[in-house]
């Protein structure tokens, strides 16, 4: 099924904030060092905007394992990426076992916004080939 193809209503469920909560943390589990290349490289050739910071200083963007090879006291790397006009995901590079990014389902409501932007895939919960429907995973505050 191609972007243009996809409904809202077969959609709507994961990008419900009253659901999921307006700003969920979405994880892919069982990932691996060139699974997070693969994302740094997509975001790379996309020309999306982004902007990698560690620490609060803000930097080029390393390769995976730049990002995540990190002393243990160090405070976690974020990449935040605009794929699209007004819709944020800030990435977290809290081990190579996940990918782990928080995203406002409020910057992503309706058949308009998925037909006008139109967002990759990997975007779309359960559309990445090779990886099953992961439903936003919910934190207390403070716990990564």
């Amino acid at each position: 099924m191609g972007v243009s193809e996809r409904l809202w209503d077969d959609v709507a469920y994961f990008f419900d904030p009253d659901l999921m909560a307006s700003l969920p943390k979405v994880r892919v589990p069982d990932t691996s060092m060139e699974d997070w290349q693969a994302a740094l490289d997509l975001v790379g050739e996309s020309g999306w905007k982004c902007q990698y910071s560690e620490g609060g200083a803000v930097l080029p963007a390393p390769r995976a394992k730049g990002a995540l090879s990190r002393p243990a006291d160090a405070e976690c790397p974020e990449l935040r990426v605009w794929p699209a006009a007004e819709v944020l995901a800030i990435f977290r590079f809290h081990a190579a076992e996940k990918i782990d990014f928080d995203v406002d389902l409020r910057e992503l409501q309706g058949q308009e916004r998925l037909d006008r932007d139109r967002l990759p895939a990997a975007t779309t919960p359960g559309t990445t080939p090779g990886r099953p429907p992961v439903p936003p995973v919910r934190h207390p505050v403070g716990t990564p």
